[in-house]
């Protein structure tokens, strides 16, 4: 098969997706989600595979959706449509992203996500999305678009670390260090940025030393436990979520400013602290009782 934003690998037991879009930190294409899935998928079926590692090329995981594609970039796109707007189209788009990222935590093949640099936005989506993740030290991870213009679809954030930091996170929208995220229990590990690449690697082959029935298994029954905890019936909410914070009064404030600004400093706006577009919040009123 050929990619045009991944690569796939296989070696010693361990198929390797590498997220090849090096130039935008491995920012989410229309083509990502669904590479991500067809590699997946394309590992489970090769028996000579028993672990599927997850990392990114060059100086990140993944900087999240493509905001020059899908923000800066003038008028319409299939994250942002003209007012009024059908959910229903949104959602379709938006779920197919969901289930595509959850290939890697349904894989019936444990899954490890490699994470340097930054995983944030939709970049955790995906990192999160796998059954362990391991950071560099320094590394960042965070949803900033809860601040505006996004909801984690996977919703994995509270799956991971209970309400109450899932709230502290995406109330927020800070990023914090691999150490935190650790600390935390957001990821399984944190360690030195040189240390990462060979840790990783032993962590991989030490599961892959293990027959793939006995991963399978394992694997079937701690997911199970999230199933009949409502994961998918929340990922359906927090899709459509989504959805809505993209074309919500500041959602459209957002895509303006990046418009007519640059994501870049459409971003810094958003996250610097200050009131998050006031003028469009006063159009909104609830009628008087």
């Amino acid at each position: 098969m050929s990619y045009l934003s991944i690569q796939y690998a296989v070696d010693d037991r361990v198929a390797t997706i590498t997220l090849n879009r090096p130039d935008r930190l491995n920012a989410i294409d229309h083509h990502m989600p669904r590479e991500i899935r067809a590699a997946v998928e394309r590992a489970g079926k090769d028996d000579a595979v028993h672990v599927i590692l997850l990392t990114g090329a060059g100086r990140a995981f993944c900087a999240g959706y493509d905001l020059m594609a899908y923000a800066q970039t003038q008028g319409e796109n299939p994250g942002v449509q003209s007012m009024p707007w059908d959910p229903t189209v949104d959602f379709r788009m938006m779920y197919q992203n969901t289930l595509d990222f959850q290939s890697l935590w349904r894989s019936h093949k444990p899954t490890i996500a490699k994470v340097h640099g930054y995983a944030v936005a939709g970049g955790s989506d995906i990192a999160l999305s796998c059954d362990l993740v391991v950071m560099a030290n320094d590394a960042k991870i965070g949803y900033p678009p809860a601040r505006v213009w996004g909801c984690p679809t996977t919703a994995m954030w509270v799956f991971r670390v209970g309400a109450e930091r899932a709230k502290r996170m995406l109330l927020t929208g800070d990023l914090v260090d691999g150490r935190a995220a650790q600390a935390m229990g957001l990821v399984s590990e944190a360690v030195p940025d040189a240390d990462l690449d060979a840790h990783v690697a032993a962590m991989a082959l030490r599961m892959a030393a293990v027959p793939k029935n006995q991963l399978m298994m394992q694997k079937l029954v701690i997911n199970q436990a999230y199933e009949n905890m409502g994961l998918v019936s929340t990922q359906v909410l927090a899709t459509l979520c989504d959805g809505i914070a993209r074309h919500t009064p500041e959602g459209l404030w957002f895509k303006q400013r990046a418009e007519a600004v640059g994501f870049k400093q459409a971003v810094a706006e958003r996250d610097g602290g200050q009131p998050i577009a006031p003028e469009a919040e006063k159009r909104v009123r609830l009628p008087e009782v």
